[in-house]
């Protein structure tokens, strides 16, 4: 699989070649250093990103054959994302954001699985709270909520602990990992953290777009 972009002076290269298969239930880490690919790598994974050649399957669908449509509905009924910056929906309190992909799934009762997700998470007491009014680590909280609550087959984590302080970053990363042991979900997850990248089954570092057979890591 190749992925490239246009830029201003022409077609920018930024995937090479990649050849990955993850197993079902399995944690895997991407790590390298910035400008390497990670993040380009798990967007194109996440059907977020076309690939410009080559085949992308998730849970036995053939991402690359998908329009827009079809992907949007793959990535509720199959996937959660993680971002470093959060994407909450700032008009919308920590439950109607949690919410808001079940009501979307059709969920009858979304607001009460959402008010256990919040729960998980040990945000009881923030459900009725806008984004604006919880902190960096509250706010990855609500997103680590959302992402799960579909019990999603596949996690895709970006930087989950970059914005956060050593402590909510650990806080999350603990939570990042219950929550996977919880619903079974493979895990795929971009980080810088050395900890966090210890924690997965197995760890791929990217070197200009391409996999570092040299640095890769079972």
């Amino acid at each position: 699989m190749s992925l490239s972009l246009n830029g201003n002076a022409g077609p920018i290269d930024i995937l090479h070649d990649i050849s990955l298969e993850v197993a079902q239930g399995e944690t895997l880490g991407l790590i390298g250093p910035s400008g390497s690919g990670k993040s380009s790598l798990l967007m194109v994974m996440g059907g977020l990103e076309t690939a410009t050649a080559g085949t992308i399957t998730a849970a036995g669908h053939p991402l690359n054959k998908m329009n827009e449509d079809e992907l949007a509905r793959f990535r509720r009924d199959n996937m959660g994302v993680v971002f470093q910056s959060f994407h909450l929906i700032p008009t919308m309190t920590a439950l109607e954001n949690v919410a808001t992909p079940l009501e979307l799934a059709g969920a009858r009762d979304a607001f009460e699985q959402a008010q256990a997700a919040l729960a998980a998470v040990g945000l009881s007491d923030r459900v009725e709270h806008y984004p604006s009014q919880l902190s960096g680590g509250e706010q990855q909280r609500v997103a680590l909520a959302r992402a799960t609550v579909p019990r999603p087959k596949i996690l895709l984590a970006d930087e989950p602990t970059g914005n956060l302080d050593a402590t909510n970053g650990q806080a999350i990363m603990d939570l990042l990992f219950d929550l996977r042991d919880q619903y079974g979900s493979t895990l795929i997850l971009v980080t810088h953290s050395r900890e966090l990248a210890a924690r997965c089954d197995r760890v791929i570092r990217l070197r200009d777009g391409r996999i570092d057979q040299s640095k890769a890591a079972a």
